[in-house]
């Protein structure tokens, strides 16, 4: 119940709905109604599959919450403060290595498998991330920070990369030094060469700026994964990236080769 995100979902549909219109039926800009609902569909079980998994991710948390030496008070303006600037590190570096190892990549493609980008496209998220997304975050609770300050502050900080995904937002002058903002993201989310695995700020891009993973706008976007998916199946949406790992395992012979298929990179070369 402390999950802002939950309370956001009118807003987020409101949003939505304004941008569709905004763009209009046809043209370059508009929404693919197809792609829009789908998206709908998929972050709407998410979030099921969100509480289901929250049964036992609050467990994790609440252990590791026992073992911190020291507890944050909750009634103090620096206990937010600073974990507000933990949680956004812990999500830079939840993002990045969700981009180079497989195992986490395979739930974070389902984010990044639409060809489209707009304000739908964010509440596009993996059913089953919740099996291993709390390795990054339960060291947070280990610090002191009680589980239920860190859903909160979790959630608004999700809530804030809900906007950077539209295009009707260009560019927003010196704010663009210290905060993820739309032009920001539309890097992330481009398979150009030079926007590959870039630009993994939650809120803070200069997480980016400081570990070298920034890259500015610099030419069109083009949307989606290097090998596309090409379906609407929410489901095959959800599982293709573990199908395509088991194949790449099979065609290996030793243990190594096979770990490296689930640890290493995605764009693991075939043999």
């Amino acid at each position: 119940m402390y999950n802002p995100v939950i309370y956001a979902i009118p807003f987020f549909a409101l949003t939505i709905a304004l941008e569709a219109l905004w763009t209009g039926g046809s043209g370059a800009g508009a929404y693919n109604k197809k792609d829009c609902w789908n998206n709908i569909f998929i972050g709407f079980v998410s979030v099921g599959f969100g509480i289901l998994f929250g049964l036992f991710i609050s467990v994790i948390y609440e252990s590791a919450y026992q073992l911190a030496p020291f507890k944050f008070p909750a009634d103090v303006w620096w206990s937010w403060v600073l974990l507000f600037f933990v949680d956004d590190l812990a999500y830079y570096w939840f993002h990045r290595i969700s981009h180079e190892s497989r195992l986490f990549w395979n739930f974070h493609v389902v984010h990044h498998s639409s060809e489209e980008y707009n304000l739908s496209v964010a509440v596009r998220q993996s059913w089953f991330s919740g099996l291993l997304h709390w390795i990054f975050y339960a060291p947070v609770m280990m610090l002191g920070i009680a589980p239920w300050m860190f859903v909160v502050m979790h959630g608004f900080n999700l809530i804030y990369q809900f906007w950077i995904h539209t295009k009707l937002v260009t560019r927003l002058g010196p704010i663009e030094w210290i905060l993820n903002t739309p032009s920001h993201h539309r890097v992330h989310h481009g398979v150009n060469e030079p926007y590959l695995d870039k630009n993994y700020a939650g809120v803070l891009i200069i997480w980016d700026r400081l570990f070298g993973s920034f890259v500015n706008e610099s030419e069109e976007p083009r949307y989606g994964i290097v090998k596309p998916v090409r379906s609407y199946n929410p489901l095959w949406i959800n599982t293709h990236g573990w199908v395509e790992m088991w194949q790449s395992m099979r065609s290996r012979k030793t243990a190594f080769e096979k770990l490296r298929c689930i640890f290493g990179s995605p764009n693991m070369e075939p043999r």
